[in-house]
């Protein structure tokens, strides 16, 4: 058992099983069979039709699991993988508190160091319950795409699941997410558009990815001419294609045509003639007075995390805000969650919940049921 230490961040090497370089009381290991045992596992969730970021997602936890399990087993992987083990890989990532009141996780320290000095962690000690729960459901994935019995569905590894997020909750130490961009703090972003041609785009970007439904940056990076109409003056239908919510596309799902109206119609209004563009991806990169190729997710993540500063705003913003942002907002201004789901795309209302944060409940109307039913209504 090792108490964590101060986090002592190191450069961070190619995560490649091949770099894999074990501490000298670990046995040697063989990375390349940890390689084609995680890569045969992310080919077969590339052909399940997985976008892009969650496939590159699925392959570091994979190659993480892979990593962890033959060092601390000193044998490859192999699905499925046993209970024990799961339970093991918990107990070695998740704090808990020892006698002496400190805080300590199971994962030995040479196995620690080498996971860091092999690229797969980024420092020592304990990751973020998010990471380890992500892991967790990667793993979990693996095993039903190859119809196998997930060892996360064990009753005993679901009840320790439950204690270590109660436990962590008692700490103050909930999972984080990207603070919501409501429409106060959007509108604060919008107001530093001033800036020409970028503040033109941005401006459509930020009115576009918030109104039609919280649309995720690999969305709006993927947004298309082609799948747009002009309805009349100030209204866009948005043909929403394959996404992460939906892998069948629009053809199957009428709720993948998207409204962008009024002030947020305009603004796109405004960057196509600005911009000239007419055809491909509708938001481009800027290269002085020049429109040129389109964005990527990340670039969508910087336009954020950039206006966010701009406009002074307090908070851990990102692209997922804008999603988080319109679940919230729609909350507090009493939409449907039917409706609200049909714009957002989710199917599953506990996980449109899990974008609803918490801080907006205090203006919600099922939290002033004491009022009484207004004008006339009997009490």
């Amino acid at each position: 058992m090792s108490k964590l230490t101060k986090d002592h961040r190191r450069p961070t090497a190619v995560s490649d099983p091949n770099a894999l370089v074990p501490h000298a009381s670990v046995l040697a290991l063989d990375p390349a069979v940890l390689h084609a045992q995680a890569e045969d596992s992310v080919r077969a969730l590339v052909a399940e039709g997985e976008s892009a970021n969650t496939v590159r997602s699925y392959a570091s936890a994979l190659r993480y699991w892979a990593a962890w399990f033959r060092l601390r087993y000193r044998m490859p992987i192999a699905l499925p993988v046993p209970v024990p083990a799961v339970l093991q890989f918990l107990v070695d990532h998740i704090q808990h508190t020892a006698e002496d009141g400190q805080l300590v996780h199971d994962l030995p320290a040479a196995i620690d160091e080498a996971l860091v000095a092999g690229g797969f962690k980024g420092a020592l000690g304990s990751p973020a319950l998010n990471t380890v729960m992500h892991r967790l459901s990667v793993l979990s994935t693996a095993h039903q795409k190859r119809e196998l019995l997930s060892p996360a569905r064990d009753p005993g590894v679901q009840e320790l699941v439950r204690r270590i997020r109660r436990t962590y909750a008692q700490r103050g130490q909930t999972a984080v997410s990207k603070t919501a961009l409501t429409k106060t703090p959007l509108e604060a972003m919008l107001a530093t558009c001033t800036d020409g041609l970028l503040g033109i785009r941005d401006r459509a970007l930020l009115s576009f990815a918030f109104s039609s439904g919280g649309r995720r940056r690999s969305e709006v990076a993927g947004a298309d001419m082609a799948h747009l109409v002009k309805v009349e003056a100030d209204t866009y239908v948005f043909q929403l294609g394959h996404s992460k919510t939906d892998q069948r596309g629009a053809v199957h799902n009428p709720d993948a045509y998207k409204p962008v109206v009024g002030a947020a119609a305009q603004a796109l209004t405004a960057w196509l003639e600005a911009s000239g563009v007419k055809s491909g991806a509708i938001f481009r990169r800027i290269r002085g007075s020049t429109v040129a190729e389109p964005l990527s997710g990340q670039a969508v993540w910087l336009i954020v995390k950039r206006r966010a500063q701009l406009a002074g705003l307090e908070g851990d913003y990102g692209a997922h805000s804008l999603r988080s942002g319109f679940v919230t907002e729609s909350g507090r201004q009493n939409v449907p969650m039917k409706e609200a789901m049909a714009m957002t795309g989710h199917r599953s209302v506990q996980t449109f919940l899990r974008y609803f944060q918490p801080g907006s409940l205090q203006t919600s109307a099922a939290a002033d049921l004491l009022k009484g039913p207004k004008d006339g209504g009997t009490s």
